[in-house]
């Protein structure tokens, strides 16, 4: 039975309202023969902020996949594939932030990133111990930054984002 887990749309959000937060205001401040050239960027930006947050996983009965977008893959973040078979454990590693990220180590001696922001995460975590039979528990696992931490970002967010039409409503329309 083949699985999609999606990029968390917390996350998606918090980077795409920050984006936002930080760059709606360009348009307004750039010079007039900048402008339009300010709104195609803005555009672009958007685009590449909403491509780049893309990733999901597939999962079946014998193999695992992550499925980066065609920019993520340009910039380095390759998709990959791994035969549950061949994943012979699973470490983890310390963040300097006091989580930890999660790497595949496989029969040939490759690692990779266990995907940490994803949708249903823990039963994504649950198909990872049905299929390797590792001895391994679902506590032992979280998101590599607790949920929280995009919510906030989020909120923060809107609140700038809200505060920029207000100042630009009040300084053009107002008189």
């Amino acid at each position: 039975m083949i699985k999609k887990f999606k990029t968390l749309f917390v996350v998606k959000s918090s980077l795409v309202s920050l984006y936002l937060a930080l760059t709606i205001p360009l348009p307004f401040v750039s010079s007039e023969k900048l402008k339009i050239a300010s709104i195609i960027f803005f555009f672009f930006g958007l685009f590449l902020i909403i491509s780049l947050t893309s990733d999901y996983v597939k999962t079946s009965d014998t193999k695992i996949y992550y499925k980066t977008s065609l920019l993520s893959n340009f910039l380095g973040k390759k998709t990959w594939e791994i035969f549950w078979k061949d994943i012979k454990l699973i470490k983890s590693l310390p963040t300097s932030q006091g989580s930890k990220v999660f790497y595949f180590s496989l029969n040939n001696d490759e690692n990779y990133l266990v995907p940490q922001r994803i949708e249903n995460f823990e039963e994504f975590i649950s198909l990872i111990i049905k299929n390797t039979n590792l001895d391994i528990e679902l506590q032992q696992f979280s998101y590599i930054s607790p949920l929280w931490t995009y919510k906030l970002l989020t909120s923060l967010s809107v609140v700038f984002i809200i505060g920029e039409v207000i100042f630009f409503y009040l300084k053009y329309y107002q008189h």
